[in-house]
């Protein structure tokens, strides 16, 4: 079936467009083939990833996670069609705004967000569910963004994992995004680590200890190449 649609953004791996599917408005996320990989062997990963992106969000949302809905996988063009999320912003987006309204970091509006994201993904973590690439671009908010969920995207790169190692690598991806890309938020991701260790309870805990040795070997990498 032959679905209108609007390129909405393009990477390394794939495209993504908005567009319309059997009266629904909906993303539709494409994978790349890899010419520099055997056929065989492309088909098989490219197929293997959809697979494993597909059950994380379906697993998310078993767990009362918000992610887009699954509505159907072509197998024949490599695409995942989901739910498009209504007068949705992504937390980066948010967060630059609310600069621009001369918001402070620590205040209730940012901080009040920092705790349900943290919150969130103890829940996800939980559930042994790794995200893979844990930005402020794939956390979302709908109106009224204040109070709203925290919706979670792009499980491109999600796997399943019990050891407390990947959760931490999880959260260091995190970590790194928000000092990088949004300046002063110290006290954000003081807020969403506390939410974390509070929601996740004992295992949360070991998480945030191993945290602190992911951050080590990061600065480590940094200083030595």
């Amino acid at each position: 079936m032959e679905i209108q649609r609007c390129l909405l953004v393009q990477g390394a791996e794939g495209r993504v467009y908005t567009g319309s599917w059997l009266g629904k408005d909906v993303v539709i996320k494409e994978r790349f083939k890899k010419k520099y990989r055997h056929p065989v062997l492309d088909t098989n990963i490219t197929k293997e990833r959809i697979k494993a992106e597909a059950r994380a969000l379906t697993r998310c949302r078993m767990y009362g996670i918000r992610t887009p809905t699954v509505y159907f996988i072509d197998w024949e063009t490599n695409e995942i069609i989901m739910e498009l999320i209504p007068k949705s912003e992504t937390v980066r987006n948010f967060i630059y705004s609310a600069v621009k309204r001369n918001v402070a970091m620590n205040s209730t509006e940012l901080l009040g967000m920092a705790r349900r994201i943290g919150a969130v993904i103890a829940r996800m973590h939980s559930n042994h569910i790794i995200h893979g690439d844990l930005t402020t671009s794939n956390l979302l908010l709908v109106e009224p963004y204040q109070n709203s969920d925290i919706i979670l995207i792009d499980f491109g790169l999600s796997y399943m994992e019990e050891k407390p190692e990947d959760k931490a690598v999880d959260l260091y991806v995190l970590e790194r995004a928000i000092l990088s890309t949004h300046p002063n938020s110290e006290e954000i991701l003081s807020a969403l680590l506390e939410a974390y260790g509070q929601e996740g309870g004992k295992g949360s805990q070991e998480v945030i200890k191993r945290l602190e040795d992911v951050r080590s070997r990061g600065r480590k990498k940094l200083c030595f190449g």
